[in-house]
C-alpha cells in the first residue's frame, strides 16, 4: 500500500512564505496526479492546487499567483510553495495522490496525507 507523509506546516506572519512537502512511499509504479487541499474551520475542504500526469496545473482563484504546485516524479514528492500568505490561508492542508501501484497485489487509487496545519497571523 502507498502512504503519503506531509511536512512543512507551521506558523507564519502575513506576507511570508512556506513550502509544504508530501512524500509518497510504498507500492508505487506511478502517480498520475497530485492535489493539495485545505480545510479551514467551519468550511468545506477545497482544492487549492492540482497537477496532472502531463504537468498541467490548476489553482483555486484565491491562490493564483501566490501558490505553486510542483512534483518530483523520480522521488515521488510533491510540493506546495505558498508565497504572500494571508490570514485567510489559515487551514489544515492535505496532499492527495492518484496512485498506480503497478501490481494487482496492491491497491491503486486515491491516497491522502494526514494534513498539516498552516497558521498565518496578521
Amino acid at each position: 500500500q502507498a502512504q503519503l507523509a506531509q511536512s512543512g506546516g507551521g506558523l507564519v506572519q502575513a506576507g511570508g512564505s512556506l513550502r509544504l512537502s508530501c512524500a509518497a512511499s510504498g507500492a508505487i509504479f506511478s502517480i498520475n496526479a497530485w492535489g493539495w487541499y485545505r480545510q479551514a474551520p467551519g468550511k468545506q475542504r477545497e482544492l487549492v492546487a492540482g497537477i496532472t500526469s502531463d504537468g498541467s496545473t490548476n489553482y483555486a482563484d484565491s491562490v493564483k499567483g501566490r501558490f505553486t504546485i510542483s512534483r518530483d516524479n523520480a522521488k515521488n514528492l510533491a510540493y506546495l510553495r505558498m508565497n504572500s500568505l494571508k490570514p485567510e490561508d489559515t487551514a489544515v492542508y492535505y496532499c492527495n495522490a492518484d496512485v498506480d501501484s503497478g501490481s494487482s497485489d496492491y491497491d491503486s487509487g486515491i491516497y491522502w496525507g494526514k494534513g498539516t496545519l498552516v497558521t498565518v497571523s496578521s
